[in-house]
C-alpha cells in the first residue's frame, strides 16, 4: 500500500472539505498553520525543526463541539534512537470533543475529553510506556481570560504509572490594537506516581511550570502571523534527547489560515 506522507494527507484532507466548510456560518471551521517549531506545554515537540499543523472543528447546537489536531513530531524518534530502538511515529492525531456554553453573563463553561495518538508508537520498555494519552478537562473564561485543568486518566505520554497526572493553565488574549491580540500565559505540569520498575523513580521529579509571551497580528480574510518566547524550570536532564533541551527557553514563529 503506498505510504502517504503528513503533508500530503493534509493537502488532501482540505481537497474533500465540503464546500459548505469555508461558507460563512458553516458549522465546521478548520485552520492550517506552519510554525518555526511545535512545542507543547513548553516541551519541545520537534527537535526545534519546523511543524505543519491542521485543525479542523464542529460546532454543535447547544454548545457541543468536536474537533481533531495534526501535526509532525519528533520526540519519539529521538528517544528510540536513544534507546537503540526503532520506530515510525512521525505524527500526532488528537481528537477531542466536549461542551461549551455561557452559564452566566460573561462567564463561559467548556467541559470535554481529549484523546492524544501517535499512530504506529509503541512501548519503549521500561523506559517508556505507548505514548498515547486521554485528558479530561474543565475550563472556565471570562473576558479575554480562561483557566483550565486538564486530568490524565491514562499514563501521561508514555511516563510509567503516570495515571493521574494534571495541567493548570492561565492564558490571557487580550486585544490591544484593531488588529493585534496580546498573548500571555502560565501553567503548572505535574505528574503523578513512582516506577517500581526503575527503582520507584518519582515522576514528581518531571514537574515544571512554563509561561509564554508573544502576540497575534491579523491581516483579515483568515490569514495571521504570530510569534511568542516560551519558557520553563523544567529539570534540563529529564528533557533532553540528543544533546537538545526540549525544556530550554526558545522563540517560536507561525503563520496560519483559519477558514
Amino acid at each position: 500500500m503506498k505510504r502517504v506522507t503528513f503533508p500530503a494527507a493534509l493537502a488532501l484532507g482540505l481537497a474533500v472539505l465540503p464546500s459548505a466548510a469555508l461558507a460563512e456560518g458553516s458549522p465546521l471551521t478548520g485552520r492550517l498553520a506552519a510554525y518555526s517549531e511545535y512545542e507543547y506545554r513548553g516541551i519541545g515537540q520537534t527537535a526545534e525543526k519546523p511543524a505543519l499543523q491542521l485543525n479542523l472543528d464542529w460546532a454543535g447546537p447547544s454548545g457541543l463541539y468536536l474537533g481533531t489536531f495534526a501535526s509532525n513530531v519528533k520526540w519519539l524518534d529521538d528517544t528510540a534512537e536513544v534507546l537503540g530502538l526503532s520506530n515510525d511515529a512521525k505524527i500526532e492525531v488528537d481528537v477531542y470533543g466536549g461542551w461549551r456554553h455561557e452559564v452566566l453573563p460573561g462567564w463561559t463553561l467548556d467541559l470535554g475529553a481529549l484523546r492524544y495518538v501517535y499512530p504506529s508508537s509503541r512501548a519503549f520498555g521500561a523506559a517508556l510506556d505507548k505514548p498515547d494519552t486521554t485528558e479530561l478537562y474543565a475550563g472556565v473564561s471570562w473576558g479575554p481570560a480562561t483557566l483550565k485543568y486538564s486530568r490524565a486518566t491514562t499514563t501521561l505520554f508514555g511516563v510509567p504509572d503516570s495515571k493521574g497526572s494534571d495541567y493548570l493553565e492561565l492564558a490571557l488574549n487580550a486585544p490591544v490594537w484593531e488588529k493585534l491580540t496580546l498573548n500571555l500565559l502560565a501553567g503548572r505540569q505535574r505528574y503523578k506516581g513512582s516506577q517500581p520498575a526503575s527503582g520507584n523513580f518519582d515522576n514528581s521529579l518531571f514537574d515544571y511550570t512554563v509561561w509564554k509571551a508573544g502576540g497575534t497580528w491579523d491581516f483579515g480574510r483568515g490569514l495571521s502571523v504570530g510569534a511568542y518566547v516560551k519558557g520553563t524550570d523544567a529539570e534540563p536532564a529529564y528533557f533532553t534527547l540528543k544533546g537538545r533541551d526540549a525544556s530550554r527557553d526558545r522563540f517560536v514563529a507561525f503563520a496560519a489560515w483559519s477558514f
